[in-house]
């Protein structure tokens, strides 16, 4: 991540790093992180129950009673917060500290009773505005890391009030990790097509008429599809990779919902390398037509030009200071009587004549 005081936005993937020589695990606060919050769910296969605004207290009375706990923190600024919850769950040092220095690649560790999944979920459809996601998940608990507020779970929760049967509340802690994992990959979907309606409408225009807020619009989507492209293939290789390793807290039963999001993630992929490739396409096409389009006006105010070449000469010539009485060669239609309105004939003549040459050559 870019230092406070340069003023720079941090891009997607772009991390604030540790002092140089500082203990491996150590966990230093970003100034700009948001206020921590927990919201803590707890899961049984009959009922569930959900405490917002929840506090280590509610943790330590809570979580050895339920099947399975999900515990939602909103904010990364409390990092003595951050460490209590590592030192409940035995989340390993250098998992924590991933996830206050955000900006990580997506990728997933395995640790001996747990594993550690780094995502980029999109928390702003509207503005584009990446985040990252830290989930841990053992036996028996779902721990995710939020920057700030915003996320696709909602369905998750709906899901999980939902009355019985529910897959959610049965199936364990690594059913609700898939779920919400798919719940973060299938967010990228409504984006993605919104950008390739967008993309089909900027094709129709430049076909009747290209512009320059055409191009501007081209490279923006182009840039955003670049973006894309960097946080898919790594959550693509994150899922693999957790979808080939035997660790006893995730079942093989859950590793085929793992597959079906796997297979999401590469249709994501396909998606935006088409799209990328049609914007490539669309940006050298709009090139050409411009270029096109410059060629045409050239050649029109060519042929005016031409056009306008002989008549300018014969208004020159005719405008010329002859005396007809001193010579028989001095001009003598300047004495005629309809000289002025032939001259004009004439000249008309010859840019008629010029014209219906371009025709016949098909320059016009």
């Amino acid at each position: 991540m870019a230092k406070a005081d340069t003023g720079r936005k941090r891009g997607p993937l772009q991390m604030r790093r540790p002092p140089v020589g500082a203990s491996p695990g150590t966990l230093i606060a970003d100034p700009a992180a948001r206020r921590s919050e927990l919201r803590l769910t707890l899961i049984a296969p009959e009922k569930f129950k959900t405490i917002d605004n929840a506090s280590i207290d509610d943790l330590n009375t809570h979580c050895e009673k339920w099947p399975v706990v999900w515990l939602d923190c909103t904010g990364l600024a409390n990092i003595q917060l951050i460490e209590e919850i590592g030192r409940i769950f035995s989340l390993h040092p250098l998992a924590l500290e991933d996830v206050v220095n955000t900006g990580q690649r997506p990728k997933v560790d395995f640790f001996e009773d747990h594993a550690f999944v780094v995502m980029r979920m999109i928390d702003d459809v509207t503005s584009h505005r990446y985040e990252q996601i830290s989930l841990f998940f053992g036996r028996n608990f779902v721990v995710t890391f939020q920057e700030r507020e915003g996320d696709p779970f909602d369905p998750v929760r709906k899901r999980i009030a939902a009355a019985m049967p529910n897959r959610l509340r049965s199936r364990g802690s690594d059913y609700l990790a898939y779920a919400l994992i798919d719940a973060i990959v299938d967010s990228y979907f409504p984006p993605i097509e919104a950008a390739s309606e967008q993309v089909d409408g900027i094709e129709d225009q430049m076909l009747n008429m290209p512009h320059k807020h055409q191009m501007q619009e081209l490279h923006e989507l182009r840039r955003d599809a670049n973006v894309l492209k960097g946080v898919l293939w790594p959550m693509r290789d994150a899922l693999a990779t957790l979808i080939r390793n035997d660790v006893p807290f995730v079942k093989a039963e859950t590793k085929i919902f793992f597959n079906d999001t796997l297979d999401h993630s590469l249709r994501l992929i396909e998606l935006v390398e088409n799209q990328r490739d049609m914007l490539t396409g669309l940006i050298e096409m709009h090139v050409s037509l411009t270029q096109a389009r410059t060629n045409d006006v050239i050649s029109y105010l060519t042929i005016v030009s031409v056009i306008f070449m002989p008549l300018t000469f014969l208004v020159g010539v005719w405008g010329m200071n002859f005396d007809h009485e001193s010579s028989p060669w001095n001009m003598p239609e300047l004495k005629a009587y309809y000289g002025y309105p032939a001259s004009l004939l004439f000249m008309l003549a010859v840019a008629v004549g010029l014209i219906a040459f371009f025709k016949w050559k098909k320059w016009l």
